[in-house]
């Protein structure tokens, strides 16, 4: 996952949580990220620590993978407000925004070797599709 702006590299290993379960776990039961991790979930507008053990850094994008919110060092235990244009949200380690110099309205590049659950549709195959829910 890359900043298109800055060139800095948010993360070199995401995951996809793109069901129900694996964005209701989430990062429950982990002790940390370590640097160059991430999660990515989605379809998601909205965050919370509830239970967790750990400060992350949130950003939210939209369809197009453009910054619509950060949130910087949300301590566990928190419900901040989500972003309603968003799509994502990516969860880094605490203090990855700011050493990336990521900024809302940012691009941010998912590169080819994160690839969700379910692949975005591929509109020349139909490859990939989902009944009632594209990217």
């Amino acid at each position: 996952m890359v900043n298109a702006r800055t060139g800095a590299v948010l993360a070199n290993r995401a995951t996809y949580a793109a069901t129900f379960f694996r964005r209701f776990v989430g990062l429950l039961g982990r002790s940390g990220l370590l640097p160059g991790e991430g999660l990515i979930l989605v379809p998601c507008g909205a965050v919370h620590t509830l239970f967790m053990r750990f400060p992350i850094d949130v950003l939210f994008l939209d369809r197009s993978q453009r910054a619509v919110a950060i949130i910087s060092d949300l301590r566990p235990y928190r419900c901040p407000p989500g972003a309603r244009a968003a799509r994502f949200a990516v969860e880094l380690p605490a203090g990855t925004v700011a050493a990336s110099g990521t900024v809302v309205g940012d691009q941010i590049r998912l590169l080819a070797k994160e690839e969700p659950e379910a692949a975005p549709p591929d509109s020349s195959t139909g490859a990939g599709r989902r009944r009632g829910r594209g990217f």
